[in-house]
């Protein structure tokens, strides 16, 4: 005897859209959230991609390097090459730790929590990782130091380690500070100081000669990834915890 099929009834179907239509009405956030986080994760690994293969093939945006370093140079003067060159070391291994630690203790302190810390420290080691597996993978030689203003630098440049850690640093603060406040051009001028001080320093690099573009257009698609990937965790752990906090409360409900 053979084995059939057995298909729902219409009134079994639309029961089961209606559980659907209600499950969506009551997380409609949780949804959107990993609906927009999982599309701006698909652009990032899709931009990280096209970048890695157009520098492995020496095509396409690869092409961009040579005349972007060349207009840099157009561009350079004695104190525009000094103002550049303070403004990146701001994002380097010196001073974006010590910077970035102050902001992130304050915020910690001011707000009396340690949701400041664990984000940057888990933000942050991600992004450390990633730079230093990217310049052992690809081992991509920086441009000719007669084109680049001192200091120069000797590790690989591809990725940018200053365009990545700038961009999921001044990401993370960003989300911070997005959680905390509540006007909405207030969160509106935290996002564009974050993006114009990812994109600032990312041009820099190319600017003093440091990287080419591609190195820097890799750090943002991957900084931007990582820093999606860290705020939709934090925002499932915090409906995680929103959700027992309410199941204990239902039960002391109860329970009285």
């Amino acid at each position: 005897m053979s084995d059939q099929v057995r298909l729902p009834t219409p009134q079994e179907t639309a029961r089961g859209w209606a559980r659907v239509g209600s499950v969506l009405r009551t997380h409609w956030s949780l949804v959107l959230l990993l609906v927009v986080a999982a599309a701006v994760l698909s652009l990032s690994v899709a931009g990280v991609d096209e970048v890695y293969e157009s520098v492995v093939d020496r095509e396409d945006l690869a092409t961009l390097d040579q005349p972007a370093l060349d207009a840099a140079l157009e561009q350079r003067s004695p104190g525009l090459d000094r103002a550049v060159t303070v403004y990146t070391d701001l994002g380097g291994t010196t001073w974006a730790p010590v910077l970035t630690t102050l902001l992130v203790v304050g915020l910690a302190l001011l707000w009396r929590s340690w949701t400041p810390v664990v984000l940057m420290v888990a933000a942050t080691a991600g992004s450390l990782a990633m730079t230093s597996v990217g310049k052992v993978v690809v081992g991509r030689e920086r441009p000719p130091t007669d084109l680049a203003v001192p200091p120069f630098e000797t590790s690989p440049a591809f990725p940018s380690g200053h365009a990545l850690n700038a961009t999921v640093i001044a990401g993370v603060l960003a989300y911070l500070v997005w959680l905390r406040v509540r006007s909405p051009w207030l969160r509106a001028l935290v996002v564009l100081m974050a993006l114009s001080h990812a994109v600032l320093m990312g041009l820099s690099r190319v600017f003093l000669g440091h990287h080419w573009l591609t190195d820097v257009m890799v750090a943002w698609c991957l900084g931007l990834g990582w820093l999606v990937v860290v705020v939709t965790v934090h925002q499932l752990l915090l409906r995680r915890v929103g959700h027992d906090d309410a199941g204990r409360g239902a039960d002391a409900t109860a329970a009285r």
